[in-house]
């Protein structure tokens, strides 16, 4: 039987397709915006969910009373028996360089969403499964609640919530063994940099071979290198993409093996030439950034005086990372990077390989929208976002990243 897992703010799937490909089975998935629970749900069996409901879109309907919470927790657990694996990743923009906006004057204490670990906290202690696993930005480990506060104190308040948990098994009150790492996704074969904040709670009476070290032998360490961009992309590449305004079929058979691994459909077959190729749509660029684009090609990324802008630079992509591996971390802005062969911004398809989401995977929703849509403005009082394919793409856990860690996770059980 395949251990069950509940995912909590799964967005468009990332965590939950690795963990999947490691031989969980999510049961139970929330996700607050209508789009990215959409993908989620489109590149899933309908049936595969929990009867009981399936999926909940704001997990506070669940927690915000007790009795709320304890019916959410009987009912999972009388049609499950028990839950191996709690996840979640709670938004964190406010925790974020980026994300912290500088237009929002309000502290992050203030921010209703920077509390979310602690409603991941309480289904954990109503359900008690076996483990949780809670993800995270980097920034997380030194952010403050106020400009005065102190460094690392939204962490530390993090770490208290998780360790408070107290669950009943067998007539007794157990709590959970816990380590954490900060991770960083090119060391699991993923092509980014990308760090994040990983932390694993073991409950108590589930016996496992403890190391002496802060993750305590609960995370996996990275054993495979990120792929290079050439050998991630180029079946994708179409000489004749500027004319287009998209390319809807493979133009080519795998020319890599993670080229391979990722065309490959449900049933073990891959996308060869010929077939139908999704996502694989031209931003509209002017001629005047296909010039600075080609300029950036022609000269290694460098840009002439008279082409920069105050906006964030662009960086060329480069076709091989070098010694030191993968450098970047995808986010919701694929205006950030240019295509390390051809003067344009990435596809869609393209972004999403960079998370390693496999090429049947299909994203709901516009494919972009504007900066200030994507941040919402708590100033204002106004806490909906825009979460287009791009950013539900950039928010995502690494799939190979999940995978690994679900493989680890599924020793330990």
């Amino acid at each position: 039987m395949r251990p069950k897992v509940i995912d909590l703010f799964a967005g468009s799937g990332g965590l939950s397709l690795g963990l999947e490909q490691a031989g969980f089975e999510p049961v139970f998935v929330n996700e607050l915006n209508a789009d990215a629970m959409s993908t989620y749900l489109l590149n899933r069996r309908s049936d595969a969910l929990s009867s009981v409901g399936g999926h909940n879109y704001d997990i506070r309907e669940i927690t915000a009373k007790k009795t709320s919470l304890r019916d959410f927790a009987s009912a999972i657990l009388a049609e499950h028996k028990e839950i191996d694996l709690v996840c979640g990743g709670p938004p964190c923009q406010g925790y974020s360089g980026i994300g912290h906006r500088r237009t929002f004057i309000l502290d992050k204490e203030e921010i209703p969403t920077n509390h979310l670990y602690r409603d991941m906290a309480s289904v954990v202690e109503a359900i008690g499964p076996k483990m949780f696993l809670f993800e995270n930005v980097r920034g997380l480990l030194t952010s403050r609640w106020t400009p005065s506060g102190e460094k690392g104190e939204i962490w530390a308040d993090v770490q208290k919530a998780f360790r408070q948990i107290r669950v009943r098994k067998g007539g007794k009150r157990l709590s959970y063994t816990i380590g954490w790492k900060l991770v960083f996704a090119k060391d699991f074969g993923v092509p980014q940099n990308r760090p994040r904040v990983l932390m694993v709670g073991i409950r108590e009476d589930i016996p496992f071979a403890q190391v002496d070290s802060q993750d305590r032998g609960l995370l996996p360490d990275g054993t495979s290198a990120g792929p290079d961009l050439e050998d991630l992309l180029s079946d994708l590449v179409d000489p004749d993409w500027l004319g287009k305004s998209e390319t809807t079929k493979y133009l080519s058979k795998p020319q890599s093996y993670i080229q391979e691994a990722l065309r490959e459909k449900h049933l073990g077959q891959t996308f060869g030439l010929g077939d139908p190729l999704t996502e694989q749509e031209y931003s509209k660029h002017s001629e005047q950034v296909i010039a600075k684009f080609q300029h950036m090609l022609d000269n290694n990324g460098e840009l002439a005086p008279q082409m920069k802008t105050k906006k964030f630079a662009q960086r060329l992509l480069p076709a091989r990372w070098g010694a030191n591996g993968p450098t970047i971390t995808a986010t919701s802005l694929p205006d950030d990077y240019v295509h390390y062969s051809q003067p344009r911004v990435l596809t869609v398809r393209e972004w999403a390989r960079l998370q390693m989401f496999p090429d049947y995977y299909q994203f709901s929703g516009k494919r972009t929208t504007g900066g200030r849509r994507r941040a919402g403005d708590p100033s204002a009082g106004d806490w909906s976002r825009d979460v287009p394919k791009y950013t539900q793409i950039g928010n995502a856990v690494p799939v190979e990243l999940a995978r690994q860690v679900g493989l680890h996770l599924r020793k330990l059980l």
